[in-house]
């Protein structure tokens, strides 16, 4: 069976993917296949690369329902090769598709992690400094490039509940690292606080931020984002200098 993997791509493979779990909280399918013949590997070159994986949990409850991850030719130690391992002589591109819900991100939003950090962040109000903490965040993906968050929050000095309503369009940033929400339109909601609305807005963009999914030795750059229906789908550029192994 000319198709089936060498004994080498193998141990590779599982390899990889007992490396990549290890960096994960939670993961409900993941597949490395790792392209190339018994004499490349002996010279050190892989001609592809390619990572699927279905519900990956990360550290801060960040959840992926999807990712794929494809790089060309690689050139690796043979020597570690032999002995299971994939370490880079140098470092390599490819290209990943990363798939986030609805409840995903939701998930995130009410994580314990998200809600420390809106707790940092003070907000000013009738001249005073303020703690938000927030009970309830609702965040949806209605569709046509654009994201609705609403939440319910307590300003914690004097037990104030607001509601605050917005809805935006997601923008990627020139450099690809970071994801910012223009065309910001709030909901008629009352006695908004602009500052409180911020760092609502800030948080949306923390979650967003594809940094918070790298792997060790892998970096994603995004050049595309599209929130569809329930689900955003990121495009992405990745740079791989490291591909995790056992």
């Amino acid at each position: 069976m000319p198709d089936s993997p060498g004994l080498g791509e193998q141990a590779l493979n599982k390899a990889a993917e007992v490396g990549l779990s290890s960096q994960l909280d939670a993961v409900e399918n993941l597949d490395v296949n790792i392209q190339t013949d018994p004499i490349k590997l002996i010279q050190g070159e892989v001609d592809a690369v390619n990572i699927e994986g279905e519900g990956l949990v990360m550290q801060k409850d960040l959840r992926m329902e999807e990712l794929e991850m494809h790089t060309g030719s690689v050139a690796i130690n043979p020597l570690s090769a032999a002995f299971g391992k994939i370490e880079l002589t140098k470092p390599t591109k490819g290209n990943a598709r990363v798939v986030l819900t609805e409840k995903d991100i939701n998930r995130a939003f009410n994580s314990e992690y998200v809600r420390s950090q809106l707790q940092e962040q003070k907000i000013q109000k009738n001249g005073q400094s303020m703690t938000v903490v927030p009970q309830q965040v609702d965040f949806q993906l209605p569709g046509n490039n654009q994201v609705t968050l609403s939440a319910n929050v307590i300003l914690k000095e004097n037990n104030e509940h607001h509601k605050v309503a917005f809805s935006a369009v997601p923008k990627v940033s020139a450099n690809g690292q970071t994801v910012s929400l223009e065309n910001v339109e709030y909901g008629d909601t009352q006695e908004i606080s602009p500052e409180l609305t911020k760092s609502l807005v800030d948080a949306t963009s923390e979650i967003l931020n594809l940094s918070n999914f790298d792997l060790e030795g892998m970096t994603l750059r995004i050049q595309q984002l599209e929130a569809e229906q329930g689900k955003l789908i990121i495009q992405a550029e990745a740079f791989v200098e490291q591909i995790p192994t056992e």
